[in-house]
């Protein structure tokens, strides 16, 4: 695969249309913000590296920045914003540009009859302000397109702890796991941003 740049992939995202399905009306409702940048070396996506708490379920894990819509917000595309500001204190009315939305993506509830739905929307930045991060946040990575294209990085199973193994698809970067709802919805933006040789 060879990943787009930053002009190629927005024609691209423009001509997609992503998946809603049609009872996410009735279920809860989460928004995050996938932000592109082109670097040497091509696209990169910022993800942030959750800040160790205890009780957090995804306590140290990769992600976008983004959580669940409160009753103020407009639509998901303001939970989004209003999130990533709230997260790592990026302004993205003023320092993105807004490319469109990848399809639903659903996590199950333990405790509820519907799925959790969130919608990831995609941004462009030029120039990175200086972030300014929340207690939910430890840190912001920058991970290249190319680096998750390339099926020889990709692994079968995930070491979350020395004793605990999950068979699931998984990439490993820079010391940091990328996997489930995160990986799911990069691997999505892939098919559309991507093109074969």
């Amino acid at each position: 695969m060879v990943i787009a740049t930053l002009e190629q992939a927005n024609k691209q995202l423009q001509q997609f249309r992503p998946r809603r399905k049609w009872y996410r009306h009735f279920c809860k409702r989460s928004a995050v913000a996938l932000i592109l940048r082109e670097a040497e070396g091509g696209l990169q996506a910022l993800m942030i590296k959750r800040a160790e708490r205890e009780g957090d379920p995804w306590s140290g894990h990769m992600a976008f920045p983004g959580g669940r819509a409160e009753a103020t917000d407009r639509n998901d595309l303001h939970t989004a914003r209003r999130e990533t500001w709230e997260e790592i204190g990026l302004d993205t009315e003023t320092h993105t540009e807004y490319l469109g939305q990848l399809s639903d993506t659903f996590t199950r509830s333990h405790r509820r009859r519907w799925e959790m739905v969130v919608t990831p929307h995609l941004f462009a930045v030029e120039q990175v302000p200086r972030l300014r991060f929340n207690h939910e946040v430890a840190e912001v990575v920058w991970v290249p397109l190319n680096f998750l294209a390339n099926r020889g990085n990709r692994q079968a199973s995930l070491a979350l702890q020395a004793d605990e193994i999950l068979d699931t698809p998984c990439y490993y970067y820079q010391q940091r796991w990328i996997w489930g709802l995160s990986l799911r919805m990069l691997e999505e933006l892939l098919t559309v941003v991507a093109t074969r040789r």
